[in-house]
């Protein structure tokens, strides 16, 4: 196999791409957090669009992602496929660029930004802060491959902000109860993590061999069952929500 090809976007999702949507689910919440950010706008590009999670309702969508396999299963009519670093459209042809947690993915985060606001006049991005403290659990304790992952290949909030001159950076906290299935999700449900086919839905994990991830898992099933992992945490058991560095970034108008 072409290593490089597998470490890009596209090759990642048409891997992990099938039944994606049954455990990526989008939450309520988010989607308001989102909507909100986008304001009344008529047209909107979402790069890196995969399933279509988050794009408002009563706009005018058109989807791009590398990933066939993702396209194929988003509901939208308008679709491309393409890359973030050379999008297909005119400057200005949009009201807004969305793009939901996806930047990590780019092979030229510079370049994916400055395509974001050259056509839209608005640009709202999900990501996350491999910087931010606290870290999830599964990190620390169990899989410290994934925080060596994350630190290579996502960039700080502060320089996605910078680089595109962002006017508002807004926390949200990762609800208990979250119905979209990324990293983070499960923090409070540990035994989520036990399940092979979420897993799967995460990139995180769908990047890291078989061999890293199952030794851990079962750490993990043993310290469920054994009581230790619940003692470990008992001050996450009442906690509603945590802030694991999740950002949207907004700018333009």
């Amino acid at each position: 196999m072409d290593t490089a090809a597998a470490d890009r976007p596209s090759a990642t999702y048409d891997r992990i791409g099938l039944g994606y949507s049954d455990i990526r689910r989008p939450d309520p919440r988010l989607h308001v957090l989102i909507g909100q950010a986008l304001g009344s706008v008529h047209t909107v590009v979402n790069v890196g669009a995969g399933t279509g999670s988050y794009e408002p309702e009563d706009a005018d969508v058109t989807a791009v992602d590398p990933s066939q396999v993702m396209l194929d299963q988003h509901p939208g009519t308008k679709k491309v496929k393409a890359g973030a670093e050379a999008l297909p459209f005119a400057d200005g042809s949009f009201d807004a660029a969305m793009a939901i947690l996806t930047v990590h993915h780019w092979p030229d985060l510079h370049r994916g930004l400055g395509e974001l606001r050259r056509v839209a006049r608005r640009q709202v991005v999900f990501t996350w802060d491999p910087t931010h403290r606290p870290e999830l659990w599964l990190l620390e304790e169990y899989l410290p491959e994934i925080r060596e992952m994350d630190h290579a290949r996502l960039t700080p909030v502060a320089e996605v902000a910078e680089v595109l001159d962002a006017h508002t950076v807004t926390p949200f906290p990762i609800p208990y109860d979250f119905t979209d299935g990324f990293q983070c999700a499960y923090w409070r449900r540990p035994e989520f993590y036990l399940d092979s086919v979420i897993r799967q839905a995460s990139s995180t994990f769908a990047q890291l061999p078989p061999s890293v991830v199952e030794p851990a898992i079962a750490r993990l099933r043993a310290d469920l069952d054994s009581g230790d992992w619940h003692r470990r945490h008992a001050d996450l058991l009442g906690q509603q929500s945590v802030d694991y560095g999740y950002r949207l970034v907004i700018a333009g108008g």
